[in-house]
């Protein structure tokens, strides 16, 4: 049985924010008001991203964004933002609230609806601030505002596993019955805010659906506060208009986990019914048929328990990169300083090599005319040695890239699918042994634009199921449009027969955006996801670090 801890008997002493820890973390609960509205026949598709002014590069860095939200002027985001705090820097935040037209990272194209700034200090202090949006310009908005709640990150990582499911519920379409599904709520800073912190599948066309377990983690769900009131909505799914209330109900995370796997019911409740009728009784029934708590563990955990981390390059030898001879070529190799293939591999390199105990990185290229038969691959060890295509460490895979360039012909097409599913093997056989012990991070560099494009889509969403992730850097100033469609951050990616991965492992950065800045910031952006990605797959899988399997806790 999982400890769920009692009432705060200590509630009166007070405690001073990431006092006797490394870090504080503070996570931003966001909303707007009365956006303006700049869709015609619809209305806005609001998303915030928020950045963080860096003052070692004194440039402003985007941290994360929200999810859009769909034809809505008056947004309340479920995804919360954590930022780290630092009681002694003056740390300004900026928000921007677009709204999106497409499906590209690119915010250039989607409509500013405004802005704010202000320092991470100030939210801390008040816990909810309400701030105008401002132009560009730092005028005014037509309309609008932006609510941000914020609130110190406990630290937790237990999830509930929570089983819903209803009966008897309101009937809410005309030609069916309803289309149901829920929506969970944490009570914010006042009795009067709601953040929603997570929402089931849609059942259709019942009055009596069973929810799939969800998985809501506490951190999310009450911040550590047990105590802290919940709410559970109820709504019909309309599409393409608003969705009908059709009940709703209160609870707490401690009665959640205090239930285990006895079944608890709440009357679900429809409060402007409940002031019209006076026979009105419910509109329906929920129950949670069982509640298990289970630990969720972290990336360092996996790594301190001796996961190892397994590092391959795949290089693109295609003819669009130019004759290597020619200083204009990304293949050009000068005494002056690194091209962009090389400082990538370096940046990246250097820091996934400390979690690599052997320190022996295999280093694949395509797209070449290889020795010594000159023959067309998509698929080759760049020392050439096809039974053990490993070099020592980083300064390894560079001295192999730079010799390789000697002895190939630039050549294509841009096929990266062969690489992918040569990693793929290898994670593969690591995940027969049903032990958190290896994941895969395939480094892919790449010029242009993909010639199996079919493929490649297919190899990934089977990856997806592995334990490897993928990091694209677009070197030169090729259209990478096909890359960002990989990269799940816009959306998940689905194979040609239409199968959805089963998560997001692509990250994709092209080299362009980081010219003439820190390494480190290339290397930040392209492994920000790779520790959530561990995390992610092996929490999935439900294997525990090694130095927590049953035979060690035994």
């Amino acid at each position: 049985m999982a400890f769920i801890p009692q009432g705060n008997s200590d509630a009166a002493a007070p405690r001073v924010p990431g006092a006797n820890r490394l870090l504080t973390k503070v996570e931003m609960r966001i909303s707007c008001k009365n956006l303006m509205d700049k869709d015609i026949g619809s209305k806005s598709d609001p998303l915030v991203v928020v950045m963080v002014y860096e003052q070692m590069s004194k440039k402003w860095k985007e941290v994360d964004r929200t999810e859009r939200i769909k034809n809505s002027l008056n947004p309340t985001f479920t995804k919360g933002i954590t930022v780290d705090y630092h009681f002694e820097e003056v740390q300004k935040v900026k928000f921007g609230v677009y709204d999106i037209d497409n499906n590209t990272k690119d915010l250039r194209d989607d409509d500013f609806l405004g802005g704010a700034e202000c320092t991470l200090g100030q939210l801390v202090s008040a816990k909810k601030s309400t701030k105008p949006l401002l132009l560009r310009s730092g005028k005014p908005a037509k309309k609008g505002t932006i609510i941000i709640d914020t609130e110190e990150v406990a630290e937790n990582n237990d999830v509930l596993v929570l089983s819903f499911r209803a009966s008897s519920l309101d009937k809410k379409d005309v030609m069916g019955k309803s289309d149901p599904f829920l929506e969970f709520y944490k009570q914010g800073s006042t009795p009067e805010d709601w953040h929603k912190v997570h929402q089931t599948e849609v059942i259709k066309n019942t009055l009596n659906p069973v929810w799939k377990p969800a998985e809501v983690s506490v951190r999310n769900l009450c911040n550590g506060d047990y105590d802290k009131k919940l709410k559970i909505m109820c709504f019909d799914h309309d599409e393409g208009s608003a969705n009908d209330l059709i009940g709703e109900f209160y609870t707490s995370a401690r009665q959640l986990m205090e239930s285990g796997s006895r079944q608890v019911e709440w009357d679900c409740i429809n409060p402007k019914k409940k002031a019209k009728k006076k026979n009105y009784k419910t509109s329906g029934k929920v129950f949670l048929t069982n509640c298990d708590v289970k630990r969720h563990y972290t990336f360092l955990d996996y790594i301190l328990g001796g996961c190892q981390i397994n590092f391959t390059v795949g290089i693109d030898f295609t003819g669009s990169n130019g004759d290597p001879l020619d200083p204009s070529s990304l293949h050009f190799i000068s005494d002056a300083a690194p091209n962009e293939y090389t400082q990538a591999i370096v940046g990246v390199g250097e820091v996934i090599q400390d979690y690599d105990s052997d320190k022996l990185f295999p280093a694949l290229g395509f797209g070449a005319k290889i020795p010594p038969n000159n023959e067309i691959s998509h698929e080759f060890a760049i020392n050439f040695n096809a039974s053990n295509p490993f070099c020592s460490g980083v300064p390894g895979v560079v001295a192999a890239y730079q010799a390789c360039l000697r002895q190939i012909t630039l050549w294509g097409p841009t096929n990266v699918a062969p690489i992918i599913n040569h990693v793929a093997k290898f994670a593969s056989e690591a995940l027969n042994q049903n032990k958190a012990s290896q994941y895969f991070i395939l480094l892919l560099l790449t010029d242009g634009v993909l010639t199996d494009m079919y493929e490649t889509r297919d190899a990934i969403v089977r990856a997806s199921h592995l334990p490897m992730s993928i990091i694209i850097v677009g070197v030169g100033s090729a259209d990478f449009g096909d890359m960002r469609m990989l990269d799940g951050d816009d959306g998940i990616l689905r194979s040609p027969n239409g199968e959805p991965a089963a998560r997001d492992i692509v990250q994709f950065v092209p080299f362009r955006d980081f010219k003439g800045t820190s390494p480190y910031l290339l290397t930040k952006a392209v492994l920000a996801e790779v520790p959530q990605q561990v995390e992610t797959f092996f929490n999935q899988k439900n294997l525990l670090p090694l130095t927590m399997q049953p035979a060690a806790q035994s």
